[in-house]
């Protein structure tokens, strides 16, 4: 497949997404797209498997143009790909696309969910109750089941907790030896004994680099490292910089647990029997995919129907009112947005303290200069990238400052400068007092910026651990 001076603009942006970009893809090429988020790389990916301009309308133009006409392709919004509504059902329509005889299929469909380990007791399972990390995996077996030539994967297992990111890979890796594959991943330590080849992008969507991955990841490591992007050992170069921190003293109990239970669909999803939660702490929420951890945090914002003792400063949490102490980060950033453009997403908790549009807009400025979003202020948020997405949601959550930060996966889809920011910035409110309750499956900011653990299996609270954090970043 190639692309020759590609260009290309969304509709009402300014900016043109590519500007003469050319490329090619020989068959069976292992091609990994690297660059900092919001550069065009999903986008990229949606020109080269034909999905722009066939299926989405987006204006682009190109010397010349060839896609692959047998290919899979996994979506970062895996909600965005699934066409039924049970599990069963969604790989069925790939089978029959196929015409796998109707005796086959539920061997096929079986054998599919396994191979991704996707392990539930009946495979016509309502998708739209799936884990985020379960969806991942089904979209994954979807694209594999379509048996491509090529297969486009955007951040594939972005919500997978580490154990299953090392199956999937494994999966994909066995089962496309023969086959093309593009690929989108931040997490660079699972998939660079696969690929050959990397092709670098600068912030504009410039092509700054392509060849074999050892060259680009030795001649260019001063580049990645300005960009911004994962690269091996980033995470430990960081860690690196950062001084060791005392032991952060806490405040009160500001939260108290009881047999607390939340519910979906009248069963029970989630039970914490006894826990409190002290002003100041940083808890991780660990555990696998399908454990509960999102569940319990839309229990603790009444989201769902709960049972049990919840109480906050002292305020028994009953009914379904949301409790106003506490600001809330889905794991789906399109959750949360409610407006037509990113600077009025951010102004919104301003406007309701009442702030003349003077300083409202000289406070908004600055937050989106923090997260990087300030030049992407009338853009429309649907229209930004993952990672675009993400810190917007995190930036419009903030806005008003609240007590107690309920973060559903902050860093997926991130590249390193905006994660560590994001650290950065949290260890900022925790030092001022906030309480943030972070579901993650990154061991690093578990075991070097989390003060205490829960861990979930199967819908309960199997561990509470304290722990010590290592190291904080000198600010």
């Amino acid at each position: 497949m190639h692309v020759e001076n590609l260009r290309l603009t969304f509709p009402g942006s300014p900016k043109r997404m590519f500007n003469d970009v050319s490329l090619s893809i020989n068959e069976g090429e292992k091609v990994l797209l690297l660059g900092p988020s919001g550069c065009g790389k999903s986008t990229l990916l949606h020109v080269l498997s034909g999905v722009i301009p066939r299926s989405v309308d987006v204006p682009i133009k190109a010397s010349s143009m060839d896609v692959s006409d047998s290919f899979g392709y996994v979506f970062q919004d895996p909600d965005s790909q699934f066409c039924m509504p049970f599990v069963d059902e969604e790989l069925a329509f790939v089978l029959e696309n196929l015409r796998t005889p109707r005796e086959e299929m539920k061997g096929e469909i079986r054998w599919m969910l396994s191979e991704v380990g996707l392990d539930l007791d009946d495979p016509h399972t309502k998708i739209s109750t799936l884990s985020g990390g379960m969806k991942q995996k089904l979209a994954i077996a979807s694209a594999l089941a379509l048996r491509p030539d090529t297969l486009f994967l955007d951040e594939p297992t972005s919500l997978l907790d580490e154990e299953s990111t090392k199956s999937v890979w494994k999966t994909i890796k066995e089962i496309c030896m023969d086959k093309t594959l593009v690929i989108v991943e931040h997490k660079l330590d699972h998939v660079l004994d696969m690929i050959d080849r990397i092709i670098l992008f600068d912030a504009d969507g410039t092509i700054m680099a392509d060849g074999a991955k050892e060259w680009i990841l030795d001649h260019y490591k001063g580049t990645l490292k300005a960009l911004g992007v994962w690269y091996p050992g980033a995470w430990e170069e960081y860690l690196s910089s950062c001084r060791e921190r005392e032991i952060p003293s806490f405040g009160p109990v500001i939260a108290r647990l009881e047999d607390f239970k939340g519910y979906l669909q009248s069963k029970e999803k989630i039970h914490m029997p006894h826990t409190v939660i002290r002003k100041g702490e940083w808890i991780a929420i660990t555990g696998r995919n399908g454990a509960g951890k999102s569940t319990l945090l839309h229990s603790l914002m009444k989201f769902i129907h709960t049972s049990g003792t919840y109480v906050l400063n002292g305020i028994p949490m009953k009914g379904k009112k949301v409790p106003q102490d506490c600001a809330f980060v889905f794991q789906n950033p399109e959750l949360q947005f409610i407006t037509h453009t990113v600077f009025d997403e951010v102004a919104y908790g301003y406007r309701l303290e009442n702030l003349n549009e003077e300083k409202l807009e000289r406070k908004v400025n600055e937050l989106l200069q923090r997260f990087k979003l300030r030049s992407f202020k009338e853009h429309h948020p649907y229209s930004l990238s993952m990672g675009q997405k993400r810190r917007l949601s995190v930036a419009a959550s903030i806005v008003p400052k609240k007590e107690i930060l309920l973060l559903d996966e902050p860093t997926f889809g991130q590249d390193a400068q905006n994660t560590f920011a994001l650290i950065e910035m949290l260890q900022e409110f925790q030092r001022e007092g906030s309480t943030i309750l972070m579901v993650t499956h990154d061991e690093r900011i578990i075991h070097h910026f989390a003060t205490r653990v829960w861990t979930i299996e199967k819908g309960r609270l199997l561990q509470d651990q304290g722990v010590e954090p290592v190291r904080s970043k000198a600010l």
